[in-house]
């Protein structure tokens, strides 16, 4: 029994090995170019039925990236700035040309976003929760694409334990807190910490980022 447990350890060490090595590093060449400071976020285009879809996820990738090292333009800010210059919807929004915003906010970088996928599915015992979003982060000079990725995440209800009784229970509580805020900002929360902090492909530390905290 115990050589059996040493190999199936060794198959599982050499298959993480493996599954490690081909995750390729991104290229980072443009991004240490430009050098950028400022983040400007725009409105992310919602290919979703969730309506909030857009807002909840504009605000859950203002902290990562401020975290990160860069100043971000509040979002509050930016909505309003749109609204008032007739633009209602991230459609309209997303329009705008680079030279334009560069005028307007004095961004260096701008980050656009595509939601594919969000929101909660429910079964009969349980019920999975999930964002995906494509994200691309652009050089509001000359349009050169910086740093780019897939924000993700799925989160599925536990059955609580003790059988149907417990699943049953679960999916109860689950849709209970669901009708009492919207869990889908804590999912959005951990796609978006995930793409912008991940070892290989997340976003390289901004100017701002604490020196204390780079690894050396």
């Amino acid at each position: 029994m115990h050589r059996v447990f040493t190999r199936l350890f060794t198959v599982l060490l050499i298959l993480s090995v493996v599954a490690c090595a081909n995750v390729s590093p991104y290229d980072y060449t443009a991004l240490k170019a430009a050098k950028p400071r400022s983040i400007l976020i725009i409105p992310p285009i919602n290919q979703t039925t969730e309506v909030l879809a857009s807002d909840l996820f504009m605000s859950a990738m203002s902290q990562p990236l401020s975290e990160r090292g860069y100043y971000v333009f509040p979002v509050a800010v930016v909505q309003r700035y749109f609204h008032e210059n007739g633009l209602p919807g991230p459609e309209e929004m997303n329009s705008v040309e680079l030279e334009k915003l560069k005028e307007q906010f004095g961004a260096d970088a701008v980050l656009y976003t595509i939601i594919h996928d969000w929101g909660q599915k429910y079964e009969v015992l349980s019920s999975t929760s999930t964002v995906k979003a494509d994200v691309n982060l652009i050089d509001s000079k000359n349009g050169a694409l910086l740093w780019s990725g897939t924000a993700f995440h799925q989160q599925g209800s536990g059955n609580g334990g003790g059988g149907l009784a417990g699943a049953l229970l679960g999916a109860l509580v689950t849709q209970l807190m669901s009708e009492a805020f919207d869990p889908m900002m804590n999912v959005s929360t951990f796609a978006t910490h995930r793409i912008v902090n991940d070892q290989h492909r997340g976003l390289l530390p901004g100017p701002y980022f604490p020196p204390e905290n780079l690894k050396n």
